[in-house]
């Protein structure tokens, strides 16, 4: 069965968490109360996102729940707080006009407590309590969280239900999915659901949530097309912090191993964890950053904000994902000044990627490295970019044999020496 959707080779998607980004209450509304339109609220930043040099808008949770919008609680329903189908509706059309991919979330290791099914196992319906996982008479809780409760995803009827939560908003226009808490979910749960759903609708394309772990593997025995590429994520701001690049070269040499197989799911910045511009100790490697996230292979992806450099730190409590999922002005010219300049890099670096649409197949080697300085060398089938990394405190030059017509810097000038790098300075050079 062929499953890579070829359209994803030349996604760059713009993540973004609806609730957090419209500015919905933190609970649900009451079952009475009128839907508040918020989804529409996206609609003025599609041309932004373009503007960006993106093509895809991946949303976080847009199902009704209770509160965070991982707790589910109808699949089937837009959350009131954003709206109802119609501004479902709305916003595919928009991003069709546009040619802009779209990407939803779907939570299927876990539901809320309020979620049909559970309520009537709670009241002792034996069919409804086989959906779910059971200690005794406690049901078994996502990672502890104990609004989160976990499918038991050897029962038929969670696999059928999950194929037509996937197929009917495939149906209405989503061009793909990707699975909250996949490395939860055993590979055969997806090796029965996706066939079904690749049956009605064979370009749609799937990426797991996968933190740690063999993704190769967890790519072939899924069925998956591609899973998150969180190792990588690590090995570039704790290498560029620690002034450690031979971190980063380790992580560079297993994410190009699985080149061989699928294209990772990457990113710098996403809804879970602390915002890019808090993590770096300088604001001056978040160009390093991201020059490695556009000419590394993989499919991209940019966290709403990033681009800004906006700031927020993840914290280890209920709701402490906030201040990474802040409300956004209701249209681009809201935004504050000081982000033009990240803006600007961004956009640079992404039209690089769009010139070189080979580069998410890219293999890439390291082809210089000490501890403050890397070079890697992504290749294609005709030509190739090395990109030039220094965490120094002092110029660094590299080797002649690197050398090469600068395509970019961080410095925005024609040096006289391409191999010479400033302190602390990125350059990409075209072989």
């Amino acid at each position: 069965m062929t499953r890579t959707a070829t359209w994803a080779d030349h996604a760059i998607w713009w993540q973004l968490q609806p609730l957090g980004f419209t500015g919905a209450e933190r609970d649900a509304l009451p079952a009475d109360a009128p839907a508040v339109h918020r989804l529409d609220r996206i609609l003025p930043w599609l041309d932004y996102l373009l503007e960006l040099g993106c093509n895809g808008l991946a949303l976080g949770p847009v199902f009704a729940s209770r509160t965070h919008g991982y707790d589910t609680t109808d699949h089937f329903r837009i959350d009131s707080r954003l709206g109802d189908e119609q501004d479902f509706d709305r916003l595919v059309e928009a991003c069709r006009a546009r040619g802009i991919r779209l990407l939803l979330d779907g939570v299927f290791n876990h539901v809320g407590r309020d979620f049909d099914a559970f309520r009537r196992a709670e009241q002792g319906d034996p069919d409804a309590r086989r959906w779910f996982r059971w200690d005794g008479e406690h049901p078994v809780t996502f990672e502890g969280h104990d609004r989160l409760v976990a499918f038991d995803h050897d029962e038929p009827a969670v696999a059928d239900h999950v194929v037509a939560v996937m197929t009917h908003w495939l149906d209405r226009g989503a061009d793909g999915w990707r699975l909250d808490a996949a490395y939860q979910v055993p590979d055969a749960f997806w090796r029965r659901v996706l066939p079904q759903v690749r049956e009605v609708h064979p370009e749609a394309w799937i990426a797991g949530e996968v933190i740690h772990g063999d993704y190769a593997a967890v790519v072939a025995g899924s069925g998956m097309d591609t899973v998150t590429q969180y190792e990588l994520w690590k090995a570039v701001w704790s290498a560029l912090n620690d002034r450690n690049l031979h971190e980063l070269a380790h992580a560079v040499g297993r994410h190009s191993a699985m080149l061989d197989t699928f294209a990772p799911l990457t990113f710098v910045g996403n809804h879970d964890v602390t915002r890019l511009a808090s993590t770096l100790d300088r604001a001056d490697h978040l160009g390093h950053a991201i020059a490695v996230l556009m000419t590394l292979g993989g499919v991209p992806s940019v966290y709403a904000g990033d681009e800004q450099a906006f700031t927020g730190v993840k914290e280890e409590r209920e709701f402490g994902d906030d201040a990474v999922r802040p409300a956004f002005p209701d249209d681009p010219s809201g935004l504050a000044p000081f982000g033009a300049p990240v803006f600007e890099l961004h956009q640079r670096l992404i039209a690089l990627r769009r010139r070189h649409p080979w580069l998410t197949r890219a293999h890439t080697t390291v082809e210089h490295l000490t501890d403050t300085a890397i070079a890697l060398r992504s290749t294609g089938p005709e030509q190739s970019l090395v990109t030039l990394l220094s965490v120094d405190d002092g110029p660094q030059r590299f080797p002649d044999g690197l050398r090469g017509a600068t395509v970019t810097d961080s410095e925005g000038g024609a040096p006289d020496d391409p191999l010479l790098l400033a302190p602390h300075a990125w350059r990409i050079l075209e072989g």
